[in-house]
C-alpha cells in the first residue's frame, strides 16, 4: 500500500490509531499546513516531545526515518530506574530525578507497562554489606522523597540468598541486599506514547527522512522530507524544529550550519538467555571494573547486560562482536555454579547511548544527564539523557521551544497524563478470568495481552471475534498472538516485517531462530492489511532472513570493524523502496 490520497469514501480513523489512514492524512497535512513544532526522531525522547507539545496546545508533527523506537529506544536494558551506580559518581540530582520519574511512571503514567522488578546485590567481599547498604539505603531514601511506590531494600543472609538464587556460586555468597526497581518493554512504551500524542492531535510519520532544513530570515523554519516508502519529496513549514535524533543529533545540526560535535555514541550490548538456563527467583546486579552487570527478568528470559564502549561506525545497525559476548558471559560466569555458554544465548541486541561529549576518555565516565540547546534560531536540540527521564527531557525541550518563539506557552501537564492503555488497567487486570471466559481466549494469553495493551485489550480481542484463527500463537514457544500482527498495522504504525518481529513483538531476540521461521506467516498476515502482493511478501521475508544472517555473522567477528562490515551487508529495507 502506498501513500495515496484519501478517497471520500474512507471513514475517518480514531484519533489515536496509527493506521495507514493516519499516515496518508498526515502526509497531506504536512504538505498543506504550518506547524508550531516539527520533531525529528521517533524514539522515546522525540515522541515524548510530541506528546508534551500537543498537551500544551501546540500543533506538532513527528517524522522518523525508520520505525518508531528503531534505534536506542528498542535496544535498552529495558529498565526504568534511578541508576544506582550513578551514586558512586555523585550524580545525586540525576538519580533523584530518575527515581521520581520511575515512581510516576509505575503509579500513574504507565502502570500496565512499567512493572516492579527485584534485584539481588550479592556481597562478595568482607565489609561490603556496610557500604553497599549505605548506598542502597540512600537510593531508597531518594525514592521515598519522591513518593516511592516500591518496597524498601532488605538484607539477606547466605541461606536466604541460596533460596533466592540457587544458581549463585557459594564461593561468592556472603549474603546479599535485595532492592526494587522497574522494568519496561521499551519499544512498546514508545508506541503507547505515540498513540497518546496522536490522541491529542500530533501527527506521527515513520519512513520519513529529513534531507535538509529550510531557513529564512535568519532562522530554521522547516524541513525537506523524503518518503522512504514512495520516494516522494516535499517540504514542511514550522515555527521550530526539535532535533531529537539521539546519535544522529550532530547530523541535523550540520544542516543548519553548526560545525561542532556534541554527542558521542556508546555501544551497549545485551544477551537474551532462557530463564531455565539460570536458576534465579529475582534479578541480579553485579559491580564490574568499570560499570555494572545486570541480569534482568523478562517473562521467559533473562536479559544480561551491558557493555559501555565507544562506537564510531554505522549508527543505524550497531553490531556486537564475539569479544563483547564473551565479556558478558565471562563476567556472569564468575558468580554462577554452572557456566552459561554461547550455546545458551538465544538473542543478542545492541543499542547506542547518545552521551554528551566531555573530557573523559572512557564512555563509562561520561554524563547521563541531558542538555537542551539552541545553536541556531528555530532549531532546538535535545541531547544525552536516560530513557527513564524522557518526560522531563521533553518538558525542558518544549520550554525551550517557547523561548525560541518568544511566546508564553502553558506549563507541561504530562505528569498528569496517563498513557493509552493505563486508565482502566487495574480494573481490566482484575477481570482477566471473565475476559478469558467470554472471549474464549486462554487466560495466559489474556494476561499477556493486558500486560502489553492494558485497557486497550479489546482492540485485539475484537480482531479475534471476527477471525478466531487470530488467537493462535505466532511461535508456539512465545506468547504473541497472530491478532497482534494485525493490530500492529491497524493501530501501531507497523509498515514492514521487521517492525513487527523486532519491535511490536520481541520475537527477533526471544526465538532460537530469531524469527526466521515466523517471518512468512507474519508477512502474510501483514499483506492483507497493507496490500502486499506475493513478490512484496517474498521481498520482506528475504530481507529479514538476510538481516538475521548478518547479525549472526557479526556476533562471530573479533572486533567492531569486522562486526560492522558483516552487519551492514543486510542494508535497510526502507532505503530499498525510495
Amino acid at each position: 500500500m502506498g501513500d495515496d490520497l484519501i478517497s471520500p469514501s474512507q471513514a475517518q480513523s480514531a484519533d489515536d490509531d496509527l493506521s495507514p489512514l493516519h499516515r496518508r492524512k498526515a502526509i497531506q497535512r504536512l504538505e498543506a499546513e504550518h506547524f508550531d513544532v516539527l520533531v525529528i526522531g521517533g524514539g522515546v525522547t522525540g515522541i515524548g516531545c510530541a506528546l508534551d507539545a500537543a498537551s500544551r496546545g501546540l500543533s506538532v508533527a513527528v517524522v522518523e526515518q525508520r520505525d518508531l523506537a528503531s534505534g536506542t529506544s528498542s535496544r535498552s536494558s529495558k529498565l526504568i530506574h534511578g541508576g544506582l551506580r550513578y551514586l558512586q559518581q555523585f550524580k545525586f540530582g540525576l538519580v533523584r530525578e530518575a527515581l521520581s520519574e520511575r515512581n510516576l511512571l509505575i503509579s500513574k503514567i504507565a502502570p500496565h507497562l512499567v512493572k516492579q522488578v527485584d534485584f539481588l546485590y550479592p556481597l562478595r567481599k568482607p565489609g561490603e554489606r556496610f557500604y553497599a547498604g549505605l548506598g542502597i539505603g540512600l537510593y531508597d531514601l531518594m525514592a521515598f522523597s519522591g513518593g516511592n511506590r516500591l518496597p524498601r531494600h532488605k538484607h539477606l543472609s547466605r541461606r536466604q540468598v541460596q533460596i533466592k538464587a540457587p544458581s549463585l556460586s557459594p564461593s561468592v555468597n556472603k549474603g546479599a541486599i535485595m532492592f526494587s526497581d522497574a522494568s519496561v518493554d521499551d519499544a512498546r512504551y514508545v508506541v503507547s506514547v505515540a498513540r497518546t500524542a496522536a490522541h491529542l492531535g500530533a501527527l506521527i510519520l515513520t519512513s520519513m527522512k529529513v534531507t535538509n532544513l529550510i531557513t529564512g530570515n535568519g532562522r530554521v523554519n522547516g524541513a525537506e522530507l523524503k518518503c522512504l516508502e514512495t520516494g516522494r519529496e516535499f517540504n514542511v513549514s514550522c515555527g521550530t524544529v526539535v532535533n531529537a535524533t539521539g546519535v544522529w543529533s550532530d547530523d541535523i545540526e550540520q544542516f543548519a550550519g553548526a560545525d561542532r560535535s556534541r554527542v558521542r555514541a556508546s555501544k551497549g550490548i545485551h544477551l537474551v538467555i532462557p530463564q531455565d538456563r539460570i536458576d534465579l527467583k529475582t534479578g541480579l546486579i553485579l559491580r564490574t571494573a568499570d560499570s555494572v552487570l545486570f541480569v534482568i527478568p523478562s517473562e521467559k528470559h533473562w536479559i544480561v547486560g551491558t557493555t559501555d564502549s565507544d562506537w564510531q561506525l554505522d549508527r543505524a545497525h550497531p553490531a556486537a562482536t564475539k569479544k563483547d559476548i564473551e565479556y558478558l558471559l565471562t563476567t556472569l560466569n564468575q558468580i554462577l555454579k554452572s557456566p552459561v555458554t554461547t550455546e545458551d544465548v538465544v538473542g543478542v541486541y545492541v543499542g547506542l547511548r547518545p552521551l554528551l561529549k566531555g573530557n573523559e576518555e572512557k564512555t563509562t565516565k561520561l554524563s547521563r544527564e541531558h542538555a537542551v540547546t539552541t545553536s541556531t534560531e528555530g532549531l532546538v536540540s535535545i541531547s544525552g539523557g536516560k530513557y527513564t527521564t524522557y518526560r522531563v527531557m521533553a518538558s525542558d525541550t518544549i520550554d525551550a521551544v517557547g523561548v525560541d518563539q518568544g511566546r508564553q506557552i502553558p506549563k507541561s501537564p504530562t505528569s498528569e497524563i496517563s498513557l493509552i492503555g493505563a486508565q482502566q488497567y487495574k480494573q481490566i487486570l482484575g477481570s482477566a478470568e471473565d475476559i478469558s471466559e467470554t472471549s474464549g481466549v486462554p487466560l495466559v494469553s489474556v494476561n499477556h495481552l493486558i500486560s502489553r495493551h492494558g485497557d486497550r485489550i479489546n482492540e485485539v480481542l475484537d480482531l479475534i471475534t471476527v477471525d478466531e484463527s487470530l488467537k493462535e500463537l505466532i511461535d508456539k514457544n512465545l506468547p504473541y498472538l497472530r491478532a497482534e500482527v494485525i493490530h500492529s498495522v491497524r493501530f501501531e504504525a507497523a509498515l514492514h516485517l521487521e517492525d513487527v518481529l523486532t519491535r511490536r513483538t520481541k520475537i527477533s531476540i526471544e526465538s532460537w531462530d530469531r524469527g526466521t521461521e515466523s517471518a512468512l506467516l507474519v508477512a502474510q498476515l501483514m499483506a492483507g492489511e497493507l496490500g502486499w502482493d506475493p513478490s512484496r511478501i517474498r521481498r520482506e521475508v528475504e530481507h529479514y532472513v538476510k538481516r538475521v544472517e548478518s547479525e549472526r555473522s557479526s556476533n562471530t567477528q573479533p572486533d567492531d570493524k569486522e562486526a560492522d562490515a558483516s552487519r551492514i551487508t543486510a542494508g535497510d529495507i526502507r532505503e530499498s523502496f525510495a
